[in-house]
């Protein structure tokens, strides 16, 4: 079974955007853990999360996925700047445990000229400290487009920090869009990219997906979404996207 949803806001809280994917026809969401531009994040409420969690059991929803604060830059030049948003991330992990079974999605970071073998190291070491508390939530980095010295834009960079981290608790979120601006022609060899994919990370490490037209052409390394139908993909390719029967299975967040 698939499932369908889309980026809801959380300033109303975890049944909120439940009762708002509802009224939508959804049967997952996404949503944001914190301000994605900065690190503040709104006080836990323990009887709104338990209410959230009867209500996605009751409805029969799928995996929600979590979204990690854009400015959260793990492998970032500046040590304490670093190890800030390491405990982001380890925080967003315990807030994430009053939904437990879900996933976690973040864009790995940029090295910002330290090189991406030096960035690759300090996501993994994140990721391994966060994780060792067991929190029952899965973590998703997601696939980039590779623009400037971003890690993730190549499934050999994910594969890369998946093996650093050497845990099944890490899975991946591809991105139409970004995977496209990466240079992956999902418009003309869809299943080209999925074997790609297998054969690099394989197709057992895939949880979800961001479906996301593009503004640009071809491996740009640009990162602009663009409206369903109004970009370089179009509806046939996100149709197509949805349908693969490799793919057909995963939840489906339009952002």
């Amino acid at each position: 079974m698939a499932y369908f949803g889309c980026h809801l806001s959380n300033s109303k809280g975890n049944l909120a955007m439940v009762n708002t994917a509802r009224s939508i026809g959804a049967n997952t969401f996404a949503f944001f853990t914190r301000n994605p531009r900065g690190s503040k994040a709104k006080p836990e409420d323990p009887k709104d999360c338990q209410r959230a969690v009867e209500l996605l059991k009751e409805e029969n929803f799928g995996p929600l996925v979590a979204h990690g604060a854009y400015t959260m830059n793990l492998c970032t030049a500046d040590p304490e700047a670093r190890a800030f948003a390491a405990e982001i991330l380890t925080d967003d992990l315990r807030r994430m445990a009053a939904l437990p079974g879900n996933f976690y999605n973040f864009h790995p970071g940029s090295h910002v000229g330290q090189g991406t073998e030096a960035g690759i190291g300090y996501i993994a070491a994140a990721l391994k400290n966060a994780l060792r508390h067991d929190y029952p939530v899965k973590v998703l980095l997601e696939t980039m487009a590779g623009k400037g010295s971003e890690i993730g834009g190549t499934f050999e960079q994910i594969k890369a920090i998946i093996d650093a981290v050497g845990s099944a608790n890490v899975g991946v979120c591809l991105d139409t869009c970004h995977v496209f601006d990466g240079g992956y022609d999902i418009v003309n060899n869809l299943d080209g990219v999925l074997k790609e994919f297998d054969d690099v990370i394989g197709l057992q490490r895939l949880k979800a997906m961001h479906v996301n037209d593009s503004m640009n052409v071809l491996a740009s390394h640009k990162d602009r979404h663009e409206k369903i139908g109004e970009g370089s993909l179009g509806v046939d390719v996100v149709r197509n996207v949805i349908k693969n029967p490799r793919l057909c299975d995963l939840p489906f967040y339009l952002e």
